[in-house]
């Protein structure tokens, strides 16, 4: 009874390594349908089913949340960052089946440079989530955080290049808005790395 009463700090840490995991895997599965439109369905369902084993850990992070009394990190800086990371695979989930029921028959390279740059964030973010445990790392830590500002920095730069390339040069009407639609979802993805990574400066502002 004595030791259901004792503050616990959880592992979250844990979970914020295997959703970073997932993150990095789902990114890998959307650069592997951009290069090989063959496998359309088959990558389409394994982004689909590494979403859901991320919703999974952040239910079970957000859960461990409610039931332990001395955390880690502050409170609302652990729900932020799962539920930012967890917005970072279900915009990938939701490019992949833009990219399927638009019956997209070909990808651009500006695509596939959007979905390499969302490859990159993620795995930064997974870099970033490994040293977190440990506020020695913060210097590490901040220059990772950097970095994906400079690669969400880099889509902006791609998604402008390819926004003015598609309406200068794209005849078809109805494919111009599938690949506008297409960009603006992965240059999210990006967003949404450059989010963790700001919310990650936060906690180590706070605890380093």
């Amino acid at each position: 009874m004595f030791g259901r009463l004792m503050p616990t700090e959880g592992k979250f840490f844990d979970l914020f390594n295997q959703h970073a995991e997932l993150g990095v895997k789902c990114a890998k599965e959307m650069v592997a349908l951009m290069t090989n439109f063959d496998d359309l369905e088959i990558r389409v369902h394994a982004i689909e089913t590494l979403e859901k084993q991320a919703d999974k850990v952040t239910h079970n992070a957000i859960d461990l949340l409610h039931k332990t009394f001395i955390t880690p990190l502050d409170r609302d800086d652990i729900h932020q960052l799962i539920t930012r990371m967890d917005d970072i695979l279900d915009l990938l989930e939701d490019a992949a089946q833009t990219i399927s029921l638009y019956d997209i028959k070909a990808i651009t390279p500006e695509a596939k440079r959007l979905a390499e740059l969302c490859l990159a964030c993620a795995e930064k973010v997974k870099t970033a989530v490994g040293l977190l445990h440990n506020m020695d790392n913060s210097r590490q830590i901040l220059a990772i955080c950097q970095e994906i500002d400079r690669l969400e920095s880099d889509a902006d730069h791609v998604m402008r290049a390819a926004m003015s390339k598609l309406f200068r040069d794209e005849p078809d009407v109805r494919n111009l808005i599938k690949l506008k639609a297409i960009y603006e979802i992965l240059e999210t993805v990006t967003d949404r790395c450059e989010d963790v990574a700001n919310i990650i400066e936060g906690i180590i502002v706070e605890n380093a």
